[in-house]
């Protein structure tokens, strides 16, 4: 039997973690995707996460198999989209989901969905309805989980500096 569930990282979880984001940034390299590619995410941003309370990690049989990170609340990349738009207001509150990544021991077994899923409840349980996710234009394994997922894209984003381009996709739960 297989125990699989999210919990919120601990300091002590740091270094599985980075260990998740870097073969991360392998693979997106080996798919010849320019992302993460360049630091981000540094292992700063990571560790500010956990402390903030904000990063999660995946658990399958006491083992880390993935990580993400759900911000609450306005995110300033979110602030401006191009070619779309956000459905809702302009000042609504929502979550954002960042940073998330499988280990490559656990590629292939659609963790990221399940990972996914749970911030969604998480979310809710948050008082969030309104739930935003980007990726690379050319990232499209994590395109098609966000799709999966039932996420609707919104349009193109811009991240860190300088500005990349991202695709935006959001999902309003009831």
């Amino acid at each position: 039997m297989t125990t699989t569930y999210l919990r919120r990282s601990r300091e002590a979880d740091l270094p599985a973690i980075m260990t998740i984001i870097n073969e991360a940034k392998a693979y997106l390299k080996e798919q010849g995707v320019d992302q993460w590619q360049h630091g981000y995410p540094y292992e700063e941003d990571m560790i500010n996460d956990v402390k903030a309370g904000l990063n999660y990690v995946l658990i399958r049989d006491d083992d880390i198999v993935g990580t993400a990170t759900l911000q609450q609340g306005m995110d300033d990349n979110y602030k401006v989209i191009d070619h779309g738009s956000w459905q809702g207001a302009a000042d609504a509150q929502y979550t954002s989901i960042h940073r998330i990544a499988v280990s490559a021991n656990y590629r292939g077994q659609h963790l990221s969905e399940t990972m996914i899923t749970n911030l969604l409840t998480v979310s809710l349980e948050l008082g969030y309805t309104d739930v935003r996710i980007d990726t690379h234009p050319e990232n499209k394994g994590m395109q098609h989980v966000i799709v999966q997922n039932g996420f609707t894209y919104r349009g193109i984003i811009y991240m860190h500096e300088p500005k990349e381009e991202r695709y935006a996709y959001q999902l309003l739960l009831k």
